[in-house]
């Protein structure tokens, strides 16, 4: 390969200055470890659905996800095989440290943005890699623009490049990248993903409610409990049989729900007692997460809780349409914009915020016509990035199954 000019004297740059401890504080886990630069911060739901697709798939796989300095790191769940870390700086001895520590298996970069010494250094470990998602605007730095030798060279170190774009794929043609080196594909979307739940548990709910009408009101937090109960209570004037699943967000005692729904005379149950609603039973509440499979899925509609105000907690919507049930939910979403926003735009869910507006979303959605209309658009939107995340996960795991067969 022809010598880069551009390349080396950055490199000679790098080298002057004085390294930074890299971002290694936290022990490497056990296993497969995948490693995702998340260089545009725009794609990191995507990225998180990605990711737990992948470890579903695969057992004993990892996922570390690092950020360009100073991007805030996303909410981790409890329990999660997901490692967040901040990319080391481009001084050598930085980019080895970072390396040595965590041993990724497979590397995916997003969009662009590529950092020359940890590009190269990845490579030189013979740590397979894909640029994925890439854009234009992912190459139009200075260095870019100034010394495409550099971009040209790093690119030519990645098993697979998918573009997101023509003009993306203008752009890297440009910096000297064979046609026939890269796919125009659509962007990564999130997709959302199907939550476990025992069959035997539906069927056994579904009896036990002999075919009444129900809402979810999921991750609901304090302030947002009166509304939606009193939401309730004005959707029952028109559907007498309509019962409420509620999901008070985390750390809330199931008491205080109780109590305020029996200052508005609303019949409520425990479900965490173990108690199954009856005919009379106007209000569910759950606290417990795991269970949020079940009720979407017997859901016709679903509030997502934490989204009527600025509580940091609101819910995935995706979680909700892919499995069958309309969203509603506040103007207070937080990370999940995008995801609100893609759903909105095909009528799969529709925003509310106050009580008022949430008991008359819910008596006209509740209608199996209407909800079942925007059912149909969320199923839309969930599969709309399939195909290429289907791609994505294939050459990850065609090359961590090299990896795993070269040990």
């Amino acid at each position: 390969m022809a010598r880069s000019f551009g390349l080396t004297a950055y490199r000679a740059l790098m080298r002057r200055g004085e390294a930074r401890a890299p971002d290694i504080d936290t022990p490497r886990p056990d296993g497969e470890l995948l490693w995702i630069h998340a260089a545009e911060p725009a794609n990191t739901i995507a990225l998180m659905d990605l990711a737990t697709r992948l470890m579903a798939m695969r057992e004993d796989l990892n996922v570390m996800v690092s950020r360009p300095e100073g991007e805030k790191e996303p909410q981790r769940p409890a329990n999660s095989r997901r490692y967040f870390t901040q990319v080391p700086d481009e001084h050598p001895a930085s980019v080895n440290a970072y390396l040595d520590h965590w041993r990724p298996d497979a590397c995916v970069w997003v969009w662009g943005g590529l950092l020359p010494n940890l590009v190269l250094a990845t490579a030189e470990r013979k740590i397979p890699m894909f640029l994925i998602d890439a854009d234009s605007a992912g190459f139009d730095g200075r260095r870019d623009r100034w010394i495409p030798d550099v971009a040209r060279r790093l690119l030519t170190e990645f098993e697979a490049v998918l573009v997101r774009s023509a003009a993306g794929g203008r752009r890297l043609l440009q910096l000297g990248l064979a046609r026939d080196k890269f796919e125009i594909t659509p962007p990564l979307l999130a997709g959302g993903h199907a939550l476990a739940c025992d069959d035997t548990a539906v069927q056994a709910f579904s009896a036990a409610i002999v075919g009444r009408t129900v809402w979810f009101a999921n991750g609901v937090v304090p302030e947002e409990i009166q509304t939606v109960l009193k939401a309730h209570k004005q959707a029952l004037r028109l559907s007498h049989r309509l019962l409420l699943i509620l999901r008070p967000s985390e750390g809330q005692s199931i008491e205080q729900v109780l109590e305020q729904a029996a200052a508005l005379d609303l019949r409520a149950a425990n479900w965490d007692d173990g108690v199954l609603p009856d005919e009379t039973t106007q209000l569910l509440v759950t606290t417990e997460p795991r269970n949020a499979g079940l009720f979407y899925r017997v859901a016709t509609v679903s509030f997502m809780g934490g989204s009527l105000v600025s509580s940091g907690t609101a819910c995935d919507p995706f979680e909700a349409a892919a499995l069958g049930s309309a969203v509603l939910y506040g103007p207070k979403v937080g990370q999940f914009l995008q995801s609100y926003t893609r759903l909105a735009t095909a009528g799969a869910a529709r925003i509310v915020n106050d009580t008022g507006a949430l008991g008359t979303a819910v008596t006209r959605l509740v209608a199996p016509d209407q909800a079942a209309v925007m059912a149909h658009a969320g199923w839309d939107v969930i599969s709309e990035g399939a195909a290429v995340t289907d791609n994505v996960i294939e050459l990850i795991q065609n090359a961590l199954d090299r990896r795993w067969s070269a040990r």
